[in-house]
């Protein structure tokens, strides 16, 4: 039962960036097991920047670039903003295992920031 996994925290540990938004907010619901992966899918994502700012462009194997590819998907689903979203840990096991082609786009997450096609035209003048 999901009620059962919620967690009391009286003072929130936790490297800043990798803290579930739950953490901070109870609108986003109770802290829980899914808190965890939301620190997990932000660990995955990065490990994908820090091998990208290795400047070692052109030389990924194809295999390679499908295990980044496969480790971006899993991130971003582990990180959705509603806890409800995120994949069990055993179902992020599961999706890192198998076959990249099997994995949807997850939705963006609530808090993300608007892309430039969705920023009204006023607020995006050219200096």
């Amino acid at each position: 039962m999901e009620e059962e996994s919620i967690i009391s925290t009286m003072a929130a540990r936790g490297t800043i960036g990798y803290i579930a938004p739950e953490v901070f907010c109870r609108n986003f619901g109770g802290v829980s097991h899914k808190s965890d992966v939301y620190s997990y899918g932000m660990m995955i994502l990065e490990m994908i920047e820090r091998g990208r700012n290795l400047g070692l462009h052109g030389l990924v194997t194809t295999e390679e670039d499908e295990i980044a590819r496969k480790m971006v998907l899993v991130g971003l689903w582990c990180i959705q903003t509603n806890p409800s979203d995120r994949p069990s840990m055993s179902k992020v096991i599961e999706m890192l295992q198998g076959s990249v082609e099997l994995l949807q786009i997850p939705p963006k997450p609530f808090l993300s920031s608007p892309s430039s096609a969705e920023v009204p035209p006023s607020t995006t003048s050219t200096l």
